[in-house]
Formats: C-alpha cells, structure tokens, sequence
C-alpha cells in the first residue's frame, strides 16, 4: 500500500487532503480512484485512509482505524558526515533512511574537498531531503530524517549539545591497540535517547578536529579492522545500532 506524509495534520472529522507531487502520483501514476486506500503519515503516526474525493488541486482522504505500529528505531541517530565528493550524500541519505537514521547533519571538514556555495548549498539540500522523503515512503518509516544546511566544525559542537550520546569514527583509534568497540559503547545507550556520530569525509577527519571533538565530549569509536569508505562508515554503524536495539 502507498504511503504518503501530510502537508497538513487530519481535521477533527479525520479527512486531510493530499497535494503537490504526491496528489499527482496518487492520480497519475498510481492510477487510483474513490475508495482505493493509501497510508497516511502525519505527526510521526500512520493511519490506513480512504480516498473520498478526487479534486483538481489535491485528493480527498479519510482516516480509518487506530494507526499502524511505528517502526523507528528506539535510538534516535543522527549523523553527522564531512562534506563528501560526488553523490556519495545521496546515498547516505537514502540508505541512512532505510537504517533508521533520525537525520544527518552535513559539515565542512577539513579534508573536505568540495565546498558548497549557498546558492548550491540550497538546491543540494533540497534534493536531499526529496530523497529522504521517497526513501521514508519506501521503508515505511512514519518519520522523515532531518536534512540540514552544512555546518562548520564550530557549529557541530554547538549543536552537540542537543544529544544525550555524543560519538565520533576515529580511524586512528581504530589502529590503536585498545580500539573502542561499537558494541562497548553502546552499552551504556539506552532507548530513548539521542545520540550524534561524526564521521569524517574522505581521508577522515584531521587529527585537530578529531582532538576538537574528543575535547567538546565526543567518544572516539572504532568501526572494526579495516578502513571504510565515507559512505559506507554511516552505515555500518547504523547497521550495529538496529542490531543492538531492533
């Protein structure tokens, strides 16, 4: 069945309209009419809906039932990746959704080769959040990741504050001889909270800023024995956090 996210929360008598791209894909693409059902998304809940009405400007649709069972993930994981070459945020974005990632905050590493003017910073961050939204569609998520414009270093930190776990991919730890598992540190992550990963882009973080984070509170984790690539990195830990909590 088709899921869409509200613009707009139902009315007291449980109706909503569907517009924009979604209405045109219900009509459109899907081809669907009066008494075909879809999902509806609003709030972070999912209701089963019945298409009632098919107008010019939106589609007509009206609750049905409690709402579904939610599938996110216990822990809320926002990551943070150093601005990456290529459409290698894309794939982070897509795939973190699917994982289970409750938003990813993109920063200007040091080791960043691509810069992003706001002009083109904008229109990227736009498509980011079109593809998190298909993908939360997709996966049956009843949240949508939160994409935000690029940080600096300065900035992340200020932003830390927010979370109740605070971690960083350190390869150097990684190469110690006392690296810091995943599964250690996420012994003392419980459910229910907030918990922020930085992870570098390619070449990783340098040594200053990953001193910088360790400094504002961050715990230096290492994602196994062999070097991953800036997009792949994200991922896996997502990968251990479902593990661990789902």
């Amino acid at each position: 069945m088709q899921r869409y996210f509200l613009q707009s929360p139902f009315d007291e008598d449980g109706n909503a309209i569907i517009t924009g791209d979604d209405a045109k894909h219900i009509a459109r693409v899907m081809r669907m009419t009066v008494d075909d059902d879809v999902i509806a998304v609003t709030n972070g809940e999912a209701f089963v809906s019945q298409i009632t009405e098919l107008l010019p400007d939106g589609i007509v649709i009206r609750r049905k039932g409690e709402p579904l069972q939610s599938n996110e993930m216990p822990v809320k994981v926002t990551v943070a990746c150093g601005l990456p070459k290529g459409d290698k945020l894309d794939l982070i974005v897509q795939k973190g959704t699917e994982l289970g990632m409750a938003g990813i905050f993109p920063f200007q590493a040091e080791r960043s080769i691509v810069k992003w003017d706001d002009k083109k910073g904008d229109k990227k961050v736009e498509r980011l959040r079109k593809i998190a939204k298909e993908a939360a569609e997709q996966c049956h998520r009843t949240v949508i990741p939160e994409v935000r414009n690029p940080f600096s270093v300065k900035q992340l930190i200020a932003e830390s504050e927010n979370f109740d776990v605070l971690l960083v991919a350190d390869e150097e730890d990684a190469k110690s001889g006392e690296p810091h598992k995943i599964s250690d540190r996420l012994k003392s992550v419980l459910p229910g909270q907030t918990v922020l990963a930085v992870f570098g882009p390619e070449g990783g973080l340098s040594r200053t800023e990953a001193e910088t984070l360790r400094s504002a509170g961050f715990l230096p984790i290492a994602l196994g024995p062999r070097i991953l690539r800036t997009e792949t990195a994200p991922l896996y830990l997502l990968s251990a956090m479902s593990y661990e909590f789902e």
